[in-house]
């Protein structure tokens, strides 16, 4: 049997309208009356027609601006937080890094949390991981696991729509690689009929069609504030859904060469700071196929990255380094365990390899 670590998620999970109006009855739950507000900028002046509840008297709020970036000074500035006014319950109200951040900064100091996402541009309200960064917004090379799930994730998708588009394009080019990173690894004769692997694989494939099918229209949708069955439904699969691949599938459907590579050029690439995370997933996706070899599906996937306008190359991002920085973004890709979990030989040859030829197919193409 697999030694499989099963985290399916947050404890309670509402996306409708109104849902925020719930979260007095789940503070309850946990009889949370000292609240820590973690709050982003322009999110958070957007949310806060939602948060009728943090006016109610029998809260003591304490609110804290984080300083944009999951990282271990930002944990540290949390924990100062919670100890000087005794909080017992975090909230984070904003995006991914906000939510990776109270996740570890809650894990850190042993309290329960919720998180009221802004908008869908990954799945991290829903997993119990979190991407670090310095402040600069370099990759710290790690990601933080812990055992703690949310004990909520409620949002309302008149919150999430207002938020910027590309956000949500980058945020379905982050959940599209659940699928590409997880099919090949989840195939292998060795993890056949095991439950919560199959799972994973229906639910990257369920991802996977939902994003190919209803992407141009959803982001139509979003462009004119529509709460359309389209938009909301792919909103939620950034945010939710997609999270439970890896919840379900542990290692094995959580990340491959397609976030290696994200997190490589994240460190080794400061420029690339411009991009989003699923931006440069979607670099990521197309990296991985290459390793694979799968030259016919980048084929196919090339006109649906022109219509979202998804980055193919390094070249194409303005990003291509020097030698001896590809050299350290190979090393650093060789390094991550899971990648080693492709059925394909992975070796920094291999992977060099795969780098250059995927620069040159693009730039052929073009």
């Amino acid at each position: 049997m697999l030694a499989l670590k099963v985290k399916v998620g947050p404890q309670f999970y509402q996306y409708q309208v109104g849902a925020i109006d719930l979260v007095p009855d789940l503070l309850a739950e946990y009889a949370a009356t000292k609240l820590l507000i973690v709050h982003g900028g322009v999110s958070w002046e957007k949310a806060q027609p939602f948060l009728s509840f943090l006016d109610n008297q029998q809260y003591e709020v304490t609110y804290h601006r984080y300083t944009g970036e999951c990282s271990y000074l930002g944990a540290e500035l949390i924990a100062e937080v919670v100890k000087a006014q005794k909080i017992d319950f975090i909230i984070g109200v904003g995006g991914g890094k906000l939510a990776d951040l109270v996740g570890y900064a809650a894990h850190r100091l042993n309290l329960n949390f919720g998180i009221i996402p802004t908008l869908a541009s990954n799945c991290a309200p829903w997993t119990p991981l979190s991407v670090m960064y310095k402040e600069n917004g370099e990759a710290e090379g790690k990601t933080e696991h812990y055992l703690r799930q949310a004990a909520f994730l409620v949002t309302d998708p008149r919150l999430v729509v207002d938020a910027p588009v590309a956000y949500f394009i980058a945020g379905l080019a982050d959940t599209l690689a659940k699928w590409y990173e997880s099919t090949e690894i989840l195939q292998q004769p060795h993890l056949q009929g095991v439950p919560f692997l199959e799972l994973a694989s229906f639910t990257s494939v369920l991802c996977k069609e939902a994003i190919m099918k209803d992407s141009v229209k959803g982001i139509a949708d979003m462009q004119k504030g529509e709460l359309s069955p389209e938009f909301i439904r792919l909103s939620e699969i950034i945010f939710a859904v997609a999270g439970m691949v890896g919840g379900l599938g542990d290692k094995y459907a959580r990340n491959a060469a397609a976030h290696a590579m994200h997190d490589a050029i994240s460190k080794y690439l400061p420029e690339s700071h411009q991009f989003l995370h699923g931006e440069k997933v979607a670099y990521g996706i197309f990296y991985q196929l290459a390793l694979e070899g799968k030259w016919s599906v980048i084929d196919e996937l090339v006109p649906f990255y022109e219509k979202l306008n998804l980055p193919q190359s390094l070249h194409q991002m303005g990003l291509y380094p020097e030698p001896a920085v590809i050299d350290a973004i190979i090393t650093f890709i060789e390094s991550k365990e899971k990648v080693h979990l492709i059925p394909v030989v992975v070796t920094e040859e291999t992977l060099r390899q795969s780098f250059d030829q995927l620069e040159d197919y693009i730039q052929g193409k073009r």
